[in-house]
């Protein structure tokens, strides 16, 4: 990382810091030089290191001070929410997977504006991290960056190479086309478990109804392959009366109960929690898993075998029309509350965290489970697509550097309430537990998504 003096990361964000104290007369001490972040803790310890870098090098450089305060996921969201819902905020939250709390939010008119922040580095971030951080104001009534991107992330395929080895099988006939593909571990289950390895299940299938966003994503990516990824657009608009998506839904939600009904999801999958999956491929219960960033394999990076020559990951198949299929993304980095004591050293500290340089140091500290908004740091560095890494370059192409699109949360407001509710979990369980037809039980599930989105009304 360069080093940067008092006066360069200052003088970027000037201009910007004058304006908004004139816009945001709500400061209670604008001269203040040290501002209260929260931040999510890392799923390994090195992204906790590499963020305690990065204000350690701010601070020096600034001359500011952070308050700093890492704590996990779970008491993240719950801690952001109440705050926000209080008006007892931090100056900054820091978060990974903000994507469940800054649509409502922005909506309700809760958040600091930061485009003078985007703007900074606009030009260089990926189109897909833009709209992934972009959410309408309903006091407003205008769109805005609320989030302050720097890292972004994909769900890659992980795959034991060994029991498909020990199966019988290679990963080199795995088709080409989604359906397709996860079908191929289907009869690894009775070869496995003849071999011994009773327990075993051919895949970790995220068919939960608790959540709260392993199983969404997974619907999300269903959709995408089976051509309904324009179930929400840019312009806010649900389009469950589409006939092309609603085909969508009902082979999505056809297959992935018609694996579980099989047997080839562990029972338990219909109440598995995001981590759950996690578990499970870990104590080789389940041949493969569908799940968001490389942490399921930086978490065993220690155990040298499991890393370098059993564990694999791909990238996504094509869709089942044969065409490239786009990965769904998702953007972290910062965002202010409205009410925030000190906005100003929380923009300059933004600004200076989306500097490639130091977006790129930080998260190559985290070992690359998040990846940067910035494309071109990708191609860049050689460190992120380095093959001697048997993970992060297959993570890295898929994003940003395949085809990809953003999660829908940002196009309206409304996806995160039916996310909340486990629409699509619910869908399943309605057909698994409870003998609906995947027609009808898509048709239960798009009549309360679009009761959700009336209630909002975008432009």
């Amino acid at each position: 990382m360069g080093i940067m003096s008092r006066r360069s990361v200052l003088s970027g964000s000037i201009g910007m810091i004058a304006a908004d104290t004139l816009l945001h007369p709500y400061i209670a001490n604008a001269a203040s030089t040290t501002a209260v972040v929260w931040a999510g803790q890392g799923f390994v310890p090195e992204e906790d290191i590499a963020f305690r870098k990065t204000v350690a090098e701010y601070e020096k450089a600034s001359g500011n001070k952070i308050d700093l305060s890492i704590m996990p996921f779970t008491a993240l969201n719950q801690k952001a929410i109440s705050a926000l819902t209080s008006g007892d905020v931090p100056d900054l939250i820091f978060h990974g997977a903000p994507e469940t709390i800054l649509p409502q939010n922005a909506w309700n008119d809760r958040l600091v504006d930061v485009s003078d922040v985007v703007e900074t580095q606009k030009s260089k971030i990926s189109e897909t991290a833009l709209l992934a951080s972009s959410f309408y104001n309903g006091v407003t009534k205008q769109r805005s960056f609320y989030l302050a991107p720097v890292k972004q992330a994909c769900a890659p395929f992980h795959i034991w190479g060994d029991l498909v080895a020990k199966a019988g099988f290679k990963l080199s006939d795995a088709p080409k086309t989604w359906d397709a593909f996860w079908e191929f571990f289907k009869p690894m289950q009775k070869e496995l478990r003849g071999k011994g390895m009773r327990k075993i299940y051919s895949m970790g299938l995220q068919i939960t109804t608790v959540g709260p966003n392993d199983c969404n994503n997974l619907f999300a990516h269903f959709m995408i392959a089976n051509g309904g990824q324009d179930i929400v657009t840019k312009d806010g608009k649900l389009h469950t009366d589409d006939p092309k998506v609603r085909e969508a839904a009902i082979r999505s939600v056809t297959f992935m109960t018609g694996l579980y009904n099989g047997g080839y999801v562990p029972p338990e999958a219909l109440t598995w929690n995001d981590a759950d999956d996690n578990n499970a491929y870990h104590e080789k219960l389940c041949v493969m898993d569908f799940d968001g960033t490389i942490s399921t394999e930086l978490a065993m990076i220690k155990d040298k075998k499991a890393y370098y020559e059993q564990m694999v990951v791909l990238g996504l198949p094509n869709r089942n029309d044969g065409t490239p299929m786009a990965a769904q993304v998702g953007a972290g980095g910062g965002f202010i509350p409205r009410g925030a004591n000190n906005v100003r050293v929380a923009k300059e500290f933004m600004t200076y965290f989306m500097r490639p340089e130091v977006m790129n140091e930080n998260l190559k500290g985290g070992l690359g489970r998040w990846v940067p908004v910035i494309s071109s740091i990708v191609t860049d560095d050689p460190w992120w697509l380095d093959p001697a890494d048997p993970h992060r370059p297959p993570y890295v192409r898929e994003a940003p550097l395949g085809p990809t699109i953003p999660t829908y949360n940002g196009f309206n407001p409304a996806w995160g309430q039916v996310n909340a509710e486990q629409l699509w979990g619910q869908a399943h369980a309605d057909v698994i537990k409870y003998g609906m037809t995947p027609e009808a039980a898509v048709d239960k599930a798009f009549r309360r998504a679009e009761t959700i989105f009336a209630k909002f009304t975008i432009g």
